[in-house]
């Protein structure tokens, strides 16, 4: 039998040996998942002794952490913009660097706006911005059936009664879904799928092995939802209407590119917090 502390650095060292990042963050957080601890309970808690099945359970996790199952898969949920929400094999984890771009779409919208979150997977941005009171009327729009069930989940859990979900490859069937006055949109924000083909296998075993393809797969030049979304948004974006992107940190001169063909104005690149290009936003002239 081992004590809470002896089970944290047990779990540290073995996700150590199997090269996981943050390891003794992640054990931490695996065995507060079986027990209910805080850090305050650890520090004061730490010699009491585990039973026999939180011992078990953790050990469970553990394993699964080792095989870099993400520990946002492993626990169910992930915060995102301060949330919680829930996350499994059909989303895409939320990443800190998406908050960039809610912030920012934060700074155009109020209560009065008509948002489409397009490419939404757990729904966390658009439903971020219904909690922070910025969604008049939203829709969260996606391809994936079992994505959208996440999100609708999400909705739920979070009370949310502001935002719809819609199942659609892209704007195919959104015109005949969305209430908006004349079918338009105030902002229409979106953290499409950019990672080149050729790049995946290159990702991290958590990332190439677990998130959803279709969620990271941006073809061959990554650049192929940027095309068509840009084109296909001036459809549903009332004129002054702002179109919102998460890019790749490579990807800011060809976004820029694309949507000034497509009649967007006032461009902006904005950098994430580790000073790399992030979001592309432009308003539709």
């Amino acid at each position: 039998m081992m004590t809470i502390v002896q089970a944290v650095r047990f779990g540290a060292k073995i996700l150590q040996e199997h090269q996981i990042e943050n390891a003794q963050n992640d054990s931490f957080a695996l065995l507060a998942a079986v027990n209910g601890m805080n850090r305050t309970y650890y520090f004061m808690h730490g010699e009491d002794i585990l039973t026999e099945k939180q011992e078990q359970c953790f050990r469970e996790n553990i394993n699964k952490r080792a095989k870099h199952i993400p520990l946002q898969h492993i626990l169910g949920e992930a915060y995102f913009f301060g949330y919680a929400f829930e996350v499994n094999e059909s989303v895409l984890v939320p990443r800190p660097d998406t908050e960039v771009l809610v912030e920012q779409v934060l700074a155009l919208t109020d209560e009065h706006s008509d948002v489409i979150d397009m490419c939404t997977g757990s729904g966390c941005i658009i439903l971020s911005l219904a909690l922070q009171g910025h969604v008049h009327q939203g829709y969260g729009v996606d391809y994936s059936k079992d994505a959208l069930a996440v999100a609708e989940r999400n909705k739920r859990k979070h009370g949310i009664d502001c935002v719809s979900f819609i199942e659609s490859d892209v704007f195919t069937k959104v015109a005949a879904q969305i209430a908006f006055p004349e079918k338009k949109a105030d902002v229409i924000v979106s953290n499409p799928p950019y990672i080149r083909t050729d790049v995946i296998q290159t990702l991290s075993e958590e990332v190439r092995l677990h998130d959803p393809m279709m969620a990271l797969d941006g073809h061959a030049d990554g650049l192929f939802f940027y095309k068509k979304i840009t084109k296909e948004a001036v459809q549903y974006l009332r004129r002054g209407g702002f179109l919102c992107y998460e890019i790749g940190h490579d990807q800011a001169e060809d976004v820029v590119r694309i949507m000034k063909e497509n009649g967007y104005t006032d461009i902006r690149v904005i950098q994430d917090y580790a000073g790399l290009d992030r979001v592309v936003l432009g308003r539709l002239l």
